[in-house]
């Protein structure tokens, strides 16, 4: 049954589940329908009926009974005596024999609505009868009046076949609307399938149509699409990573390969060695660029334990590392601040971040770092040329410089910008570049903020460094 039901197509679920509910909802109203009426209708008869008892009965109590017994429509009234002997009725009333047995008269003055045969009177229709006491103590009498109710069965009936051949009609009709709108309602899923369908293995950059409803499956085509357009820019990415990585990769080996002969034809070995050297760990920092970020893509996790992180000895490490750099490396801090990441992750961001500051600054280079709340801020700003506002994003591409000749000589390769954003990213944080007040580029990092420092203790201890008399530094 199971298996029968998934094999079953979407539109074909939905009309079994609806047409079921549908059958069950009219069935229900059907036979609620029939019993309401029923009752409605047997309810006003024996009204009727009481109403007559109790007319006749008050003549009774009052000693004015006339006989015979003044009735309306097809009642029947008898009232008959303690030794059930008929004393007065209805002119269509027998005077001889009562419509009810003595039982049935004790059953009858209970409460109950007895139905008996009509042949008692010499009908062919069933009777319905009410009972009544009345007059006084001495002299009971019990009031009957009954009431043919054929007229109410054959209402019944009419109503049960009217029921019972309107149904399957009603069904089916209903069926055939519930049809022809479920496919309505599923033709944009067609519409969205046979488009992935004619996307699916192609490099077009064709997209699904998004209906003009506002309802479940616009959301569904507007999700779609927005997952096309990642698929689509990691695509592009990937290709413009494997073509880039192919092309810087290529340079520095071209290079070592081009010194080699000419060293082995001048036998200028030691400074071929020299230049080797420096080429080689141009490509070495390459490579461990590319493996960071392949990494970082696979969400692979580093080998490091997160612990809160203390910034001053940090900011403190990596500027000394500059202290022979070509502009001076200042660094400046409002209080001490720990955050939670990896010392590793957050020294390679500082790293890279004033490695470029450094090499694009005129005169100077500030990193600094201050406390905001549940935030820490860390800045690195230079005084050189800046960077356009339209190209501040594009430059956390992978690749990408702003030199459009691409020289090896005068800059990295297009990797540190990215490998920033995505370990700062890890750590919770975020990574932007604006314009220095006096000219020039700010770095700023915000890292999410800890108070608790229970572990940091050992790695505040392993990032602590004697500071550098010949550096610049104000706390």
């Amino acid at each position: 049954m199971t298996s029968l039901w998934q094999r079953l197509s979407l539109r074909a679920r939905l009309m079994v589940i609806g047409v079921s509910g549908v059958a069950a909802a009219l069935a229900i109203g059907s036979i609620a329908l029939y019993a309401v009426l029923s009752v409605v209708s047997y309810r006003s008869l024996d009204d009727a009926g009481a109403a007559t008892a109790a007319d006749v009965a008050t003549l009774v109590d009052q000693g004015r009974l006339p006989d015979p017994i003044p009735v309306t429509g097809d009642q029947i009234v008898q009232v008959v005596d303690s030794r059930d002997r008929v004393v007065s009725a209805s002119v269509n009333g027998d005077r001889l024999t009562a419509v009810l047995l003595p039982h049935e008269i004790a059953d009858t003055l209970s409460g109950a609505h007895l139905e008996v045969s009509g042949s008692r009177v010499g009908l062919d229709s069933p009777l319905r009868v009410n009972a009544l006491r009345a007059g006084p103590q001495g002299a009971r009498r019990t009031v009957i009046v009954a009431q043919r109710f054929d007229d109410i069965q054959g209402s019944q009936r009419t109503l049960r076949l009217t029921l019972l051949a309107t149904y399957p009609l009603l069904l089916a009709v209903l069926a055939l609307i519930a049809w022809r709108v479920v496919g309505a309602t599923l033709r944009p899923v067609e519409a969205l399938r046979s488009t992935a369908e004619r996307i699916s293995g192609t490099g077009q950059d064709t997209r699904l149509p998004v209906p003009a409803s506002r309802d479940e499956v616009r959301a569904l085509a507007v999700t779609l699409n927005s997952m096309l357009d990642r698929l689509t820019a990691s695509r592009a990415r990937q290709r413009s990573f494997v073509a880039d990585a192919a092309h810087e990769l290529r340079s520095p080996l071209a290079s070592m390969l081009t010194q080699l002969e000419i060293a082995e034809r001048l036998g200028e070995g030691s400074e071929v060695t020299r230049d080797l050297h420096a080429e080689v760990l141009r490509m070495t920092t390459l490579v461990e660029d590319l493996l960071t970020l392949a990494r970082l893509d696979a969400d692979v996790p580093l080998p490091r334990t997160a612990h809160p992180v203390a910034l001053r000895p940090l900011l403190m490490e990596v500027a000394q590392r500059y202290a022979g750099a070509r502009v001076p490396v200042t660094t400046s801090f409002v209080e001490e601040a720990f955050v939670v990441g990896r010392a590793d992750d957050l020294r390679r961001v500082l790293s890279n971040l004033v490695d470029n500051a450094v090499r694009h600054a005129t005169t100077s280079v500030h990193l600094s770092a201050r406390a905001n709340g549940p935030e820490v801020e860390v800045t690195v700003s230079d005084d050189g040329l800046g960077i356009p506002p339209a190209e501040r994003e594009r430059v956390f591409e992978r690749f990408t410089r702003l030199d459009d000749a691409r020289a090896r000589d005068a800059g990295g390769s297009g990797l540190g910008l990215p490998i920033v954003r995505e370990l700062v990213r890890r750590t919770g944080g975020e990574v932007r570049l604006e314009e220095a007040p006096g000219g020039g580029l700010v770095a700023r990092v915000v890292l999410p903020r800890t108070t608790d420092v229970s572990a940091s203790g050992d790695a505040a201890a392993r990032l602590t460094t004697v500071s550098d008399p010949s550096r610049t530094l104000t706390e």
